[in-house]
């Protein structure tokens, strides 16, 4: 039988017998450590995913903006190592605050960009961050038309009352906003009424190979045509391949993301 490269030790520590992996579980260990350092620092990017259109999937119907941490040596800290972690807690908020401010910088450099960014409910009380969007609002008025705020499912669930008076506050300011995850998490859909959202980013979940799958194929066409009832556009996220692509142009699916259409880069593509 093939030995372990780690063996128990007696406190409870492993003994790494390979160097690699020893840096890499350190890396993981120390990884709340390079987060605050990374934000201290102010050592962060935006990644840009385009949205494109179904009828004409050339064109770019706006870009998500995606948060990426760089530790000491310039690499990206992996998100899924920290995010679940800090996503409730004042590391979270910081990090809320900063792709706001990037997002705000990016926008005014690209004045035809339309731009997306992920908050959670939890960052719209915050004062940090309300101060950020407010001074970004006022120093270019015009400039809310072009932002697009994606809120998870169980975010906007667990705070919809926070939710619901911030969609009425800045809606009249030209801000969009999108139900992130839609059909994976928990909002019930009587209370799709009483939200602003403009648009649903269904689950990638439903949406990977979905060509060749009946079951998901019901259910992301039942997704569709909740959205449009309440006059949402319905964006498939996790659009991976082609077949997947065309099975989705084939249905009232508005856009598309995915790496079939482009994974999240540090330049944008104008298109």
């Amino acid at each position: 039988m093939p030995q372990s490269h780690v063996s128990a030790l007696p406190d409870g520590e492993q003994d790494y017998a390979d160097p690699l992996q020893f840096a890499f579980a350190s890396r993981d260990a120390d990884t709340p450590t390079l987060v605050t350092r990374a934000l201290d620092a102010g050592r962060a990017q935006l990644a840009f995913q385009p949205i494109v259109l179904t009828a004409t999937p050339g064109k770019v119907a706006f870009y998500e903006g995606l948060i990426r941490l760089l530790d000491d040596a310039g690499r990206v800290i992996p998100a899924a190592n920290f995010m679940p972690q800090v996503a409730d807690s004042a590391i979270g908020r910081r990090i809320d605050t900063l792709a706001l401010q990037l997002a705000l910088r990016m926008l005014r450099l690209h004045q035809g960009m339309r731009l997306s960014i992920n908050v959670s409910a939890r960052s719209l009380a915050d004062w940090r961050w309300r101060r950020t969007l407010e001074a970004g609002l006022v120093e270019h008025g015009a400039l809310g038309q072009r932002l697009i705020f994606e809120i998870s499912e169980t975010s906007a669930m667990h705070l919809h009352e926070v939710v619901m008076g911030f969609m009425e506050d800045m809606q009249p300011r030209g801000v969009a906003f999108a139900l992130d995850g839609f059909g994976g998490g928990m909002t019930a859909f009587r209370h799709l009424k009483d939200f602003f959202f403009d648009m649903v980013k269904i689950d990638k979940s439903f949406v990977k190979g979905i060509a060749g799958d009946p079951d998901n194929q019901v259910l992301v066409e039942a997704l569709v045509t909740v959205a449009h009832q309440f006059e949402m556009f319905a964006v498939a996220e996790g659009v991976e391949n082609a077949r997947d692509a065309a099975w989705l142009q084939g249905i009232a699916v508005d856009c598309l993301q995915g790496y079939h259409f482009g994974a999240p880069k540090f330049e944008i593509d104008e298109r």
